[in-house]
């Protein structure tokens, strides 16, 4: 009776002794801060957002506290009123520490109570500071002295990759050292061969070992602020910017974040946001990749399923005007009332124009497809431009082909809309270009008037090699 007693008393203090560490509680005080509130933040992706903000409880402390923990991550104090801030680490099991600092030296007089990982971080911050200033008068010292110069500097960063590495054995499993070991570059072995084959074999062994240094499964890396730059600069530096290519860079990294839930959530919608909304021509197949990989497979349980819906939708109807695809064909007809195919039209490119009268920028456009087609038409380029007016209004279709002398183009209707093409072509805005080559399949898109003859030019020179290459 004595023994279960005990155990029931051990369990209930035990139990307390949980409730009482369960959360945060980041207490904080800052000597020489004259203002009344203070901040806590976080990072996410490229930017800061405030958790809180707290007032002092009258003895000159802060104290941010919650029931829920926090994400591991690099945390921010921000002061007013010039949102100054100071950096601390904030691990998975040590959420309840003091701060001290002084408000015009935070670094050099700071100290915790309660988190030795931030003890460590800022025994690290300290010491690069030293050496930082070390490094510069090196510099200043041997300003005239190219060689004795590099040397000084090579010794100073030698003493710092010995501290990192010293750190990084006796504290492994520490948030600095996770950060350290992320702000460590790749270690690219030396290649045989002639200069460009030693920088192709440099940039695809970076391209598989970019990661080495940083566990994307890890969900510590979220809420830092090194995360997302790495990430941008593979995905979108590191790779040949072609929307295959980019695409796969982005499965690669997305599969190896599934483990970090977080992580994971925050990137799929980042890229499908960034596919959606960029202006390279032919990222809209990254978004259809996104979208049929992710989104229709189950696996972005956080989104609501009428948005989910519309979300799958819009990359059906984007899916059969990806650059490669077949164009669509159309049913059209001409100002004397003759009907016609897209198909129909012969040619080694043809341009589909969609446009209206009433329409800004298509008026804004229409001086420089008539400079393009004056220039382009004898290369056996042809001009559908095709009017989203609808029964009563085809005559102001009419009516500005006329006033702006465009009736040499291929003008085109469809006054009941029986084509669909608007949906068919996926046209919520005009004016909207597409460029099909002469088997009618779809080369390029979605590009201002004013970049066609470029454009064109590029394709035709990109044909001509392609042509010499074949024989």
């Amino acid at each position: 009776m004595i023994k279960r007693t005990i155990l029931f008393i051990l369990a209930l203090f035990a139990g307390q002794f949980a409730f009482a560490q369960s959360g945060y509680e980041i207490k904080v005080n800052i000597k020489d801060y004259k203002e009344k509130e203070l901040m806590l933040a976080y990072y996410l992706g490229d930017k800061q957002y405030i958790i809180d903000t707290v007032q002092q409880d009258g003895r000159g402390t802060f104290v941010f506290k919650d029931t829920e923990p926090l994400d591991c991550g690099v945390y921010l104090i921000v002061m007013e009123p010039d949102n100054k801030f100071f950096q601390f680490v904030v691990d998975q099991e040590h959420q309840h520490m003091s701060i001290k600092t002084q408000y015009d030296e935070p670094i050099e007089k700071m100290s915790f109570k309660g988190s030795k990982d931030n003890q460590i971080f800022y025994d690290y911050l300290r010491f690069l500071e030293v050496k930082r200033k070390k490094a510069k008068e090196l510099e200043d010292k041997y300003k005239d002295d190219e060689t004795k110069k590099e040397e000084a500097i090579a010794k100073v960063t030698e003493e710092v990759e010995a501290y990192q590495d010293k750190l990084l054995k006796n504290y492994p499993n520490t948030m600095t050292a996770k950060i350290i070991l992320a702000s460590k570059p790749v270690d690219i072995p030396e290649f045989a061969g002639t200069e460009e084959e030693q920088q192709t074999k440099k940039w695809r062994y970076m391209q598989k070992h970019y990661f080495d240094n940083i566990d994307l499964s890890d969900p510590c890396h979220l809420n830092t602020p090194y995360l997302f730059s790495r990430v941008d600069y593979f995905v979108n530096k590191l790779q040949v910017q072609h929307p295959d290519t980019i695409a796969k860079a982005i499965d690669y990294v997305l599969e190896k974040m599934k483990p970090a839930a977080n992580t994971f959530k925050y990137y799929v919608i980042h890229f499908l946001n960034e596919a959606a909304n960029s202006k390279l021509v032919g990222m809209d197949a990254v978004y259809v990749d996104m979208v049929n990989n992710y989104y229709a497979k189950g696996l972005t349980p956080w989104v609501e399923q009428e948005q989910l819906d519309k979300i799958i939708q819009n990359a059906k109807d984007l899916e059969p005007l990806l650059i490669g695809k077949q164009a669509p064909d159309l049913h059209l007809y001409k100002r004397d009332g003759s009907a016609f195919n897209i198909y129909d039209v012969k040619a080694d490119y043809t341009i589909l124009f969609f446009w209206r009268p009433d329409c800004s920028h298509c008026q804004k456009a229409t001086p420089f497809m008539k400079d393009f087609y004056e220039k382009y038409h004898n290369k056996n380029i042809e001009l559908i431009a095709i009017c989203t007016k609808f029964r009563d209004e085809i005559d102001n279709c009419w009516k500005y082909v006329d006033e702006k002398e465009t009736g040499d183009w291929i003008q085109a209707i469809d006054k009941y809309h029986r084509s669909r093409f608007m949906k068919v072509y996926n046209i919520k805005a005009t004016p909207q270009i597409y460029i099909l080559d002469k088997n009618k399949k779809i080369i390029s898109k979605k590009i201002g008037a004013e970049q066609l003859p470029d454009v064109m030019d590029s394709i035709i020179e990109h044909e001509n090699e392609e042509f010499l290459k074949d024989n």
